[in-house]
């Protein structure tokens, strides 16, 4: 009897340890998102990144990815509400879409004390309101008015240089059957917004933060007349309530628009021959005085480990996968978006000699935000909304906070 019940014994931890065997020659599976998917650039290279890692340490990464819009971040926060979210998550960092994430990730100078050989970096732009920063930069970024120079010089059009010019641009590529400027105000009206309240706003007004509606500047208000204004002018596709970025993007790349306000990040999509023939430019304000002082930029996404992998028996796979998406050449690959000869210089120029000023909207609060941007902006555009409704409803909303 006690023989078999020491054979039985030997057969229970041959298994056990065949078991663990197995699940060590598995490796470890962790779980990311990002936005580097779509028409980005640097899609291919963090696919890249992952696919060395896995190769590296018999690791696997699965990958949700999705090019970034309200769903997507939605999305994203949808799922730590839930409990649900990945080990390494590329996102916002240090304004309102952030906020919720903070109890649910880890601050780096936590990871870097466990792992001083990593050394990750430490930005004071990510840097939160509890004063610690949670996230790794990856590229900083600008937003202007990109335009096609050889557009405008085929219909004789101004370059919109000051706010009568660009409204003469509009009228004569309108008249010509070209787009003037390609917006989606159904899913990505976001630049518009930004570059409105940029043509009309002081850098103190731009960051003022009111706690009601009585306290929105003026300049705000003026703003939103600003987007009507270009409505009426004829400045977007007739369709553009109903469109998507993606289409509107495509239309602009296709030379089917003369303008579109976007992102650095758009560069990424334009062809090396097509930079001699685009340009980015400073917003022309309202009031005619040439163009805005300021311009929109910053740093404002980087990568993070949650808690969930730190608690877990993923955690020296997460935060090596971390380092590796962190590392110095990972951050030049992921972070460098090649720019040349007219479009590397105009940005160069708008942003010299002007102060740089964080988007608004990073500032409030999610569902201000969404509000503001897919209710507010076109129903303003269309006309039922006034600038004065615009803002009692997002103030409604405590965008900035009680």
């Amino acid at each position: 009897m006690r023989l078999t019940r020491i054979r039985a014994l030997l057969l229970a931890v041959i298994l056990a340890a065949c078991c663990v065997s197995g699940a060590a020659a598995e490796g470890i599976t962790l779980r990311t998102v990002s936005c580097f998917a779509g028409d980005d650039s640097a899609a291919s290279v963090y696919v890249d990144i992952l696919n060395r890692y896995e190769s590296e340490t018999g690791n696997t990464v699965r990958d949700t990815s999705s090019s970034s819009d309200e769903a997507w971040k939605s999305s994203v926060l949808n799922d730590f509400a839930a409990g649900n979210e990945p080990d390494i998550l590329f996102f916002f960092a240090a304004g309102a879409d952030s906020a919720p994430l903070l109890s649910r990730v880890v601050p780096l100078e936590e990871i870097n004390a466990a792992y001083p050989g990593i050394r990750l970096t430490e930005n004071d732009a990510l840097r939160e309101s509890d004063g610690k920063t949670y996230a790794v930069p990856v590229r900083g970024y600008w937003e202007g008015l990109y335009v096609h120079t050889d557009l405008f010089e085929k219909y004789g059009a101004p370059l919109p240089e000051d706010w009568d010019s660009l409204l003469e641009a509009i009228r004569i590529f309108r008249e010509n059957g070209i787009t003037p400027i390609a917006v989606s105000l159904s899913d990505i009206p976001h630049y518009l917004a930004e570059m409105a309240v940029l043509s009309c706003a002081a850098k103190e007004e731009q960051e003022a933060r009111p706690r009601s509606a009585g306290e929105v500047p003026e300049s705000w208000l003026e703003a939103m007349r600003v987007i009507r204004e270009l409505t009426e002018a004829g400045a977007f596709a007739d369709n553009a309530a109903a469109t998507y970025e993606s289409a509107s993007t495509a239309q602009f790349l296709a030379k089917e628009a003369a303008m579109q306000f976007d992102g650095s990040w758009m560069a990424s999509s334009i062809a090396p021959d097509q930079m001699d023939t685009i340009a980015v430019l400073p917003m022309p304000r309202r009031d005619g005085k040439g163009t805005a002082d300021c311009y929109i930029g910053g740093v404002s996404m980087g990568f993070y480990l949650t808690r969930r992998a730190w608690n877990s028996g993923r955690r020296d796979a997460a935060v090596q996968l971390l380092a590796d998406l962190t590392s110095q050449d990972s951050l030049q690959r992921l972070g460098n978006i090649m720019l040349s000869g007219r479009l590397q210089a105009s940005a160069e120029q708008m942003q010299a000699g002007r102060a740089m000023v964080s988007p608004l909207q990073d500032a409030m609060n999610r569902n201000a935000r969404e509000v503001w941007l897919l209710e507010c902006i076109p129903a303003v555009a269309d006309g039922s909304m006034t600038a004065e409704q615009c803002w009692e409803t997002v103030m409604a909303l405590a965008p900035f906070g009680e």
